[in-house]
């Protein structure tokens, strides 16, 4: 099958590897265009271009659809199939009506639930128990288009987002693969989503690593799996910010925000309490809490958010 390939992060590679060890011509790989990186800002190029060099196939990198020179070239190229995986951008009309079999896109969540940016990341903010991909047809819509195959899987209790989307990244590439053998068989089912399901998930931002240590130990837990490995859940500790990497939920109890245990490092909730397994000061690496200790003199009362 003759497939365009759109995508951008790591997420996406494996998809795209999928696609090429599964013998379809690639006609071309689409991506956001090399972005500086890092604290020296060197102009970097995304991981799905880095892949497609690899591979010797041929790279574009548009700033938008809405040139109709651009619109053209995909038409030129003639698609049987685009496959979006993490691109970044929404296709307009006009693209989405060019490939023989449409657009499909691989998303990180079971639709609806979780459509837009960060499915991942919020399907463990919210302490979710399953988590999954889902293969669609695209339309217009954010993540509103007809449902092909899902794959469902049960999200670990200490599991972070990067760890979920190690996984979902294989599941993911799996379930293209299936989903385009069923749409070139002929067999691919097509189920419309409900919209009244629906549920939104919006960008992260550093606005809300805040901890809020008057929440349920699961709530707090929850926000530190979530933001693992961006942006990360904070407090401040001593007057300064600390990271907290690594929690682990206990059910010693106490004062919200107080440290009830250095043996390990566990500081009360609303209900319950976590115990903090890795944190990262202001400045410094990250470190486990006993080693932050020997270094600290943290006690049985010190609070945690001031």
């Amino acid at each position: 099958m003759n497939i365009v390939f759109m995508g951008t992060p790591d997420i996406a590679v494996k998809s795209l590897e999928a696609i090429i060890a599964d013998g379809h011509n690639v006609q071309a790989v689409y991506t956001k265009a090399d972005a500086p990186k890092g604290r020296k800002m060197v102009l970097t190029p995304s991981d799905v271009k880095v892949c497609a060099l690899e591979h010797n196939l041929t790279v574009y990198t548009p700033s938008t659809f809405k040139d109709e020179a651009e619109v053209e070239r995909l038409k030129a190229l003639n698609p049987d199939l685009i496959v979006v995986v993490a691109y970044g951008k929404l296709l307009p009309k006009s693209v989405l009506d060019i490939p023989k079999y449409g657009c499909v896109n691989v998303h990180g969540s079971i639709l609806p639930k979780w459509r837009g940016a960060a499915p991942i990341q919020w399907t463990v903010l919210s302490g979710d128990e399953y988590g999954g991909v889902t293969t669609m047809y695209m339309n217009e819509g954010l993540d509103t288009g007809d449902i092909i195959l899902t794959r469902k899987v049960k999200v670990g209790e200490n599991e972070t987002s990067g760890q979920l989307f190690d996984r979902l990244c294989v599941d993911g590439a799996e379930l293209l693969s299936e989903t385009i053998r069923q749409i070139q068989a002929g067999t691919a089912p097509r189920t419309v989503q409900n919209n009244d399901e629906a549920t939104y998930a919006s960008m992260l931002s550093k606005e809300i690593s805040e901890i809020d240590f008057t929440k349920p130990n699961k709530e707090v837990h929850n926000k530190v799996r979530g933001l693992s490995p961006w942006p990360s859940a904070q407090s401040k500790l001593f007057g300064k910010r600390v990271k907290i990497i690594e929690t682990r939920l206990s059910s010693k109890s106490g004062k919200a925000g107080k440290v009830v245990s250095v043996n390990p490092l566990t500081v009360a909730c609303g209900e319950g309490s976590v115990e903090i397994v890795t944190l990262q000061p202001e400045g410094k690496r990250a470190m486990a809490s006993s080693d932050y200790l020997k270094g600290h003199n943290i006690e049985i009362g010190t609070a945690f958010g001031e």
